[in-house]
């Protein structure tokens, strides 16, 4: 979103600054339901506020965008014996190893954390997962490559709760959104959770790739159509992702992001905070 400085000069704002401003954010992944919200809450403020300069909509823009984000709440997992975190996403978007940060935050925080490996269709993803549960010192149930997930996740929900652990992180095979038998594989596992914790899982956090723009805004609602997601991590933000599908996970999902990945260290998921992302999209971090 750099380009704004670039397209609101000093002159008087008309029709061209806003079809200027309009493909600026669509080409930065807001989608066109968000853009059109935002340039409507736009032109609203500027009849409100009397703005007449286009380098006026500047700041008017960033607050705008940071109104339309919201500080999530607390994720579920306090106030009972074993609280069930269920991660999804597809293949590529980096969900095992935010699966190994969130583990590594939550232990630093003074939680039990134990994770299961439920991506069971790949021996590579078993191994990614163990190899972060020796690098954040947290144990990891998992079976062979082939296995039932739903058996693995029953037998690590157990397992769990035999051993005093508090937060139990599920990985679960990189679904493709479009594929339906998968998708009810996934319906499945979390069923099974809660058969030895009757309200499990306490979250379903969907792990999107930041750089996919708004092809995640699509995997975000066919995932909440089949597991009730209820809450999201964007990955990525560190690469070439644009960053603008947040708004829309917002802005038409209604879904709190939770944290964003900024890198492949072990400490680079962060808490999402919105004066801090919106000032990122206009380089000013």
């Amino acid at each position: 979103m750099g380009r704004i400085r670039q397209i609101l000069g000093n002159t008087e704002i008309d029709d061209e600054t806003w079809e200027d401003m309009e493909a600026v954010l669509i080409q930065s992944d807001l989608g066109v339901p968000t853009t059109m919200k935002v340039i409507e809450e736009l032109q609203q403020r500027v009849k409100r506020e009397g703005i007449t300069q286009a380098d006026q909509l500047h700041e008017a823009l960033k607050e705008t965008l940071a109104e339309m984000l919201k500080f999530p709440p607390p994720l579920n997992i306090s106030g009972r014996e074993l609280s069930i975190v269920l991660v999804v996403g597809v293949n590529g978007s980096g969900k095992t190893t935010t699966i190994g940060k969130l583990a590594h935050r939550l232990k630093l925080a003074g939680r039990k954390v134990m994770l299961a490996a439920g991506d069971t269709f790949r021996a590579a993803a078993i191994e990614q997962l163990q190899q972060w549960g020796e690098r954040v010192d947290v144990p990891v149930i998992a079976s062979q490559p082939g296995s039932d997930p739903a058996a693995v996740v029953y037998d690590a929900t157990a397992a769990a709760k035999a051993r005093g652990y508090d937060v139990l992180i599920i990985d679960t095979a990189g679904r493709l959104h479009s594929n339906f038998n998968l998708m009810a594989e996934l319906a499945k596992i979390k069923a099974v959770s809660s058969k030895v914790i009757s309200d499990a899982p306490h979250e379903v956090l969907l792990v999107l790739d930041g750089t996919t723009g708004q092809n995640a805004l699509q995997q975000a609602k066919k995932f909440r159509e089949m597991v009730d997601v209820t809450g999201a991590i964007v990955t990525k933000l560190d690469s070439t992702a644009k960053g603008g599908v947040i708004f829309s996970i917002f802005n038409e999902l209604d879904l709190p992001v939770h944290f964003v990945g900024l890198g492949e260290g072990i400490n680079d998921l962060v808490y999402f905070t919105p004066d801090n992302f919106v000032a990122s999209l206009f380089d000013e971090n």
